[in-house]
């Protein structure tokens, strides 16, 4: 069976604009007091976090990497985006696990002072695979994805 990757990056991306929007509107709903929409919304986030990491390294393990085709100044902007993005998005995965351990377990003093770095983190590498997937798919045209 031959799967078709070329839907997997915009796929992708969707996943990381589903995320950032739910971890704005968690954070949002926390600072009004709305407990049980802010731990919705922050699930939420965490399961399409989950369906974005399958889903890339399904695509990446099949696919390989995509070379980015800008030149000029645009390439150092966008590779110290992509070096800046992996390497928050290795280090936001104990952070998201342990804002989520230390919410379970009720250890709200915990809980609300790793999530203060947890948070920006977070937003930062979902909005950052957004700009990514559109510098290399769709501003610079590589349209080599299958």
């Amino acid at each position: 069976m031959n799967i078709d990757l070329s839907y997997l990056p915009a796929l992708n991306a969707s996943l990381n604009i589903v995320t950032a929007l739910f971890i704005v509107l968690g954070y949002n709903l926390i600072r009004q007091g709305a407990w049980t929409g802010h731990a919705l919304c922050m699930s939420m986030a965490i399961i399409s976090s989950i369906l974005f990491l399958a889903s890339y390294l399904y695509y990446h393990f099949h696919h390989g990497a995509t070379a980015f085709p800008g030149t000029g100044w645009i390439r150092p902007v966008y590779f110290s985006i992509l070096i800046s993005h992996t390497i928050l998005a290795i280090l936001v995965v104990p952070l998201v696990l342990t804002s989520l351990i230390t919410a379970v377990m009720s250890k709200f003093y915990w809980h609300k002072k790793i999530s203060r770095v947890t948070f920006p983190i977070w937003l930062y590498v979902s909005v950052t695979g957004v700009i990514i997937y559109w510098l290399l798919y769709h501003v610079y045209g590589s349209q080599n994805l299958g």
